[in-house]
């Protein structure tokens, strides 16, 4: 685990939020000498530094999240020199550290993750690749997991030829464990990107075949089927997609009645309205479309209301409203 990434990414969120590293310093009453040693890297953050900066742009305690503690670096290190002596507290280590950087994307900007989320994700990987022993297919499903979140990363960003790259990657280690939750959850990153390079057979494609993956979530398959609609309405086979709509209708009840997966923790039923309201817009029913995804929007929890992610769903709410 890098030590430096706290630094490149809290620099980076400041940046976006609009403070200088003197206007941060006087903020958070910090000495800035001691703050700009640590956003240089040349000093670790104490922990009542990450939530004074947590607080400061309103990201919720993920910045805290990902200051490594002194034990996850040793074991790292050891499992990194010593690969056929992985332990659980490492995996522990890494499926933390990966739920924090998900928690910085909901709060923060794409851009200000990617260099060290990739960083992660690459020695996960390198770690993985030479692990043996019991706990390595638990350390697959992890490394699975970053590489469909780099992916994610990359493809909000439009860096499409590597999100690709990656999310096929993301597939085969989740194949490799036998994750169906995972592999449905990347080839629904990829239904996304098909969504932004404005292409309704990717759409429908590849949201149908997550939707369809083995061990995928009752909340994962109503959520794809929706956004599967959406790309078949938009290629114009209306009544397929109105079967579709019918048959995630009758998932609702099954997907409600279940916690999400920890991997796709986003994946609520008010989220799921945002995807109702996706295909009602594919289907032109515009009206209806208006009132799921509003009703998507104020259903989701106070700090996902403005992340990144939500501007997709934001343009296609002011798209029907007009053509209501």
């Amino acid at each position: 685990m890098r030590d430096d990434d706290f630094a490149d990414i809290a620099r980076r969120a400041l940046r976006d939020g609009g403070y200088s590293m003197r206007a941060a310093a006087r903020a958070i009453n910090y000495d800035l000498a001691y703050l700009s040693r640590v956003l240089n890297g040349k000093q670790q953050p104490s922990p009542k530094l990450a939530r004074s900066l947590d607080d400061l742009l309103g990201t919720g305690g993920a910045l805290a999240l990902i200051v490594p503690e002194a034990d996850d670096r040793s074991r790292a290190t050891r499992s990194i020199a010593n690969p056929s002596r992985l332990d659980a507290g490492t995996v522990d280590a890494w499926a933390g550290l990966l739920a924090a950087y998900r928690r910085l994307d909901d709060v923060v900007r794409p851009q200000s993750v990617i260099p060290a989320a990739l960083a992660q994700m690459r020695e996960v990987v390198r770690l993985l690749r030479q692990a043996r022993g019991p706990h390595r297919d638990r350390l697959a499903g992890v490394a699975s997991e970053f590489v469909q979140f780099g992916g994610w990363l990359l493809a909000q960003e439009r860096r499409d030829g590597e999100a690709v790259q990656l999310l096929n990657e993301a597939v085969e280690l989740a194949d490799e464990v036998g994750n169906g939750t995972l592999a449905a959850q990347a080839l629904n990153f990829k239904g996304y990107l098909a969504r932004q390079q404005g292409r309704p057979q990717g759409i429908a494609r590849w949201f149908s075949a997550a939707a369809h993956t083995p061990g995928a979530h009752p909340a994962q398959r109503l959520g794809d089927m929706l956004q599967a609609a959406a790309g078949l309405a938009e290629l114009g086979a209306r009544d397929d997609a109105l079967r579709m709509v019918g048959t995630a209708e009758g998932l609702a009840d099954a997907a409600a009645a279940l916690p999400p997966p920890e991997t796709a923790y986003w994946l609520t039923p008010e989220f799921n309205r945002l995807n109702m309201g996706l295909a009602n817009l594919g289907l032109a029913r515009y009206a209806d479309a208006v009132e799921h995804i509003t009703a998507g929007l104020a259903g989701l929890p106070p700090e996902l209301r403005n992340a990144p992610w939500t501007w997709e769903h934001r343009d296609a709410l002011k798209k029907a409203a007009e053509a209501r």
